[in-house]
């Protein structure tokens, strides 16, 4: 252990990147600072009412320059000559077309406006005909080629994106030298790549996203993907076929990049990864323990040691990939489409008359008061049999059995229905989605001995995550920290930077703890049994009604 060293941790999130400084010895946070993305703000790029949502890189690269400059301005001169790695997670899968030097497509001229030519957000839905269309096509294989995601593939991924852009826009096609991950993307930029052949893959979205299995050589045969769609014939070879783990150096800093921020050019730049993943690792994910990264999604990550698990599939999660997680065990990863994202959007509905009030704070002041308000009444409300019911499915379904195409649905409702119960349905269904992951978990022969609750809804949403525990009939740990992927991203800069030989020590050293647990009241969760059968019905219905005729 090198003393006096700290390191950078950056987190990508939806709507800002977020960049802790800490100290390596123990984890304590030096400094942070978040920049919101100023396009993606003013909501430029995306048309919520088509599922599309796209992001510039010019957001992603102003945010990491002042952010990083940002915490090193508060942490000091001292701290900031001592800083000895930089570790990145990104949203995914947010992959961009790019050209042959690695530069998005939207930062050469006459791409600049051009939505195609931007990184698309983990959550555009423009392609669930192409996902759909990957699904029937992986029938006509002997060899499963989507047994490592889960067996379905889903609209929010690498290929799907892809072949929907493609299809979309002849000029980005014509244009793309190679299609990349926003994870694999920065440190690519930092360590100052010229050639995207030689930008180094996460292992993390390539086995989780791209279809990508060392079991199988890599990607899927070229076949596979030719047969698809003509556009796609050939394409695998502008990809690198060798990938990393996230505990692997994808270079040092960059003399263009240590100028700007002030930094060493001995600077270590970690290989960079989903930031759930990292967001786990910042948890201290055990192995058998559901470390949930809860936001304006969710993702759910469990570990287990490869001897123990085999050669088991899991049927209808995100995907398993060895070393994806921590570096050596199995990292299985699930989810939902939205959860955060739900109570945004019933706030939202709620708040539409207020945007006729001109006096804007008083606006904004009853806008941020209405999902406390509405927790603080709901928990008030008895739990009865008859009490409205809703699925969570406002963005699609991710797991179990991934569907964008569903939309969610809310039944029970009559002229006695008021907001509060509205929300509490909500509430419920978030959680009853919660409860269909650890079941498929389980039924698959997976063990889930517990639950780590990460993210804003775990440290700010009390109701929210008194719910969960009863509905899940099993205690919740609520991490301390509240910047778990930042966190992670710094411990695998700590062990890239070799102050810890793996990151499972880096985790032991700077992990800041647990600061609550929700235990489950057991005559709540009796009556939540009964009801999640009910969300399992208006779940069947709701598919049958999408159901293709």
């Amino acid at each position: 252990m090198k003393e006096n060293s700290y390191v950078i941790g950056v987190d990508y999130g939806s709507d800002s990147v977020r960049t802790v400084v800490a100290n390596a010895s123990n984890g304590e946070e030096i400094a942070s600072s978040v920049f919101y993305y100023p396009r993606w703000k003013a909501g430029l790029y995306c048309n919520p009412s088509a599922n599309q949502f796209r992001q510039h890189p010019l957001d992603y690269l102003e945010g990491l320059e002042t952010t990083i400059k940002d915490c090193l301005s508060q942490a000091g001169a001292e701290v900031t000559k001592n800083v000895k790695g930089i570790s990145v997670d990104t949203t995914g899968s947010t992959p961009v077309a790019v050209d042959a030097t690695g530069t998005p497509l939207a930062l050469r001229p006459g791409f600049e406006e051009n939505p195609n030519a931007m990184f698309v957000l983990w959550k555009d839905h423009t392609s669930t005909k192409e996902a759909a269309e990957i699904n029937e096509h992986a029938k006509k294989f002997d060899t499963n080629y989507l047994q490592y995601v889960g067996g379905i593939y889903s609209s929010e991924w690498f290929w799907a994106k892809l072949l929907h852009v493609f299809r979309a826009d002849e000029n980005v096609r014509n244009a793309t030298a190679s299609w990349v991950e926003h994870c694999d993307w920065i440190p690519f930029v930092l360590t100052g790549g010229a050639d995207v052949k030689n930008m180094k893959r996460s292992v993390c979205s390539a086995g989780h996203k791209a279809l990508w299995a060392k079991e199988y050589g890599g990607f899927p045969p070229n076949e596979f993907f030719a047969s698809l769609d003509p556009s796609l014939d050939g394409f695998t070879d502008k990809l690198p076929n060798k990938t990393y783990a996230s505990d692997t150096a994808a270079g040092t800093l960059s003399q263009e990049w240590a100028n700007k921020l002030g930094l060493s050019t001995e600077v270590v730049v970690g290989i960079g990864a989903i930031d759930a993943h990292m967001g786990a690792v910042g948890g201290q994910i055990e192995p058998y323990y559901l470390s949930k990264v809860m936001g304006t999604s969710t993702c759910d990550m469990l570990v287990a040691p490869k001897d123990e698990f085999g050669d088991r599939f899991v049927k209808g999660i995100c995907g398993q990939v060895h070393g994806s997680v921590v570096p050596g065990m199995i990292g299985l990863e699930a989810g939902q489409s939205a959860f955060g994202d739900i109570y945004a959007w019933f706030r939202n509905l709620l708040a539409w008359p207020l945007k006729f009030i001109p006096e804007e704070t008083l606006r904004k002041e009853i806008e941020e008061k209405l999902i406390a308000e509405l927790s603080k009444e709901a928990a008030k409300l008895p739990l009865l049999d008859d009490d409205e019911i809703a699925t969570d499915w406002m963005n699609g379904r991710r797991s179990p059995d991934a569907n964008q195409e569903l939309t969610g649905t809310i039944s029970g409702i009559s002229l006695g229905t008021d907001a509060s119960a509205i929300f509490k349905a909500l509430v419920e269904a978030s959680c009853f989605g919660a409860k269909a992951i650890v079941d498929r978990f389980i039924a698959e022969g997976v063990p889930v001995k517990g639950l780590i609750g990460l993210g804003g809804v775990a440290k700010k949403a009390p109701y929210i995550m008194q719910v969960m525990a009863d509905v899940m009939n099993m205690p919740i740990r609520i991490h301390k920290s509240e910047q778990t992927c930042a966190a992670g991203a710094a411990m695998f800069a700590a062990t890239v930077a070799g102050i810890y030989p793996t990151v499972e020590e880096a985790m032991a050293a700077m992990g800041q703890g647990f600061d609550n647990e929700y235990q489950p009241n057991p005559e709540k969760a009796a009556y939540y049994a009964k009801r999640m059968r009910l969300y399992e019905k208006l779940g069947t219905f709701t598919e049958r009604l999408f159901e293709k005729e």
